[in-house]
């Protein structure tokens, strides 16, 4: 088990699927990639003055910090995931407000399993949703335009061997009430998803991929 957060998921899902799924038209030009990282472009739905919208915001809200040796700023970096014992302080602003929550399509996502240097990937997918919701937040910012970031959980005791948190999960039912409502009965929402309903699938793929992958198309220049 290691304790980082999820840095990697997949929505493999068209746009007309998603449409279906969430109720919204289906006329969008999206060019997101299918694997997700932080500070890539992802879809997402929130609703805007009571309809449901799909949006193409970027994961991760942007973190600042400075460089310890010249005291200049470095470039920020994103906050991709958001505890949920986090909620009521440092991401009160957002978590109160329902028009600043949204859903995060996804078909999978991923977490590194193994001896540091040689992780590699345990993708979870939800068993019952073949295209699921996470629960997050958004909001509009200067460095990367409108961009958002995913809820997580104390995982279930059957995850642990692979990872200690994990997304929340939502049930369809439950979307229009992370969607419209008052925070008090939102994080009656924030729990975990049924250990049963989710299938881990163990690969041999090295956890930085698009590193080696930009290493190898390095050599072959």
């Amino acid at each position: 088990m290691i304790a980082c957060v999820c840095n990697l998921y997949t929505n493999k899902s068209t746009v007309q699927e998603m449409a279906n799924l969430f109720g919204t038209p289906a006329t969008y030009g999206f060019n997101a990639p299918a694997d997700v990282y932080p500070q890539y472009p992802g879809i997402v739905l929130r609703e805007d003055q009571g309809q449901r919208i799909l949006q193409q915001m970027t994961w991760g809200f942007p973190r600042h910090s400075t460089n310890k040796r010249t005291g200049k700023p470095n470039k920020p970096t994103a906050t991709n995931n958001a505890r949920d014992d986090k909620l009521w302080t440092i991401w009160r602003q957002w978590f109160t407000d329902p028009a600043q929550r949204c859903l995060i399509p996804f078909t999978s996502f991923a977490e590194a399993e193994g001896e540091p240097g040689k992780m590699t990937r345990t993708w979870i997918r939800v068993a019952d949703q073949p295209l699921a919701a996470w629960a997050g937040l958004w909001r509009p910012t200067d460095e990367w335009g409108d961009a958002y970031t995913g809820v997580m959980v104390d995982a279930t005791k059957e995850l642990w061997d692979i990872h200690d948190r994990m997304p929340v999960i939502l049930h369809a039912d439950a979307y229009d009430a992370w969607l419209r409502a008052d925070a008090e009965e939102a994080m009656q929402l924030v729990t975990q998803y049924p250990a049963s309903q989710l299938v881990a699938e163990r690969t041999d793929d090295p956890w930085f991929a698009r590193k080696a992958k930009q290493a190898d198309d390095r050599t072959l220049i």
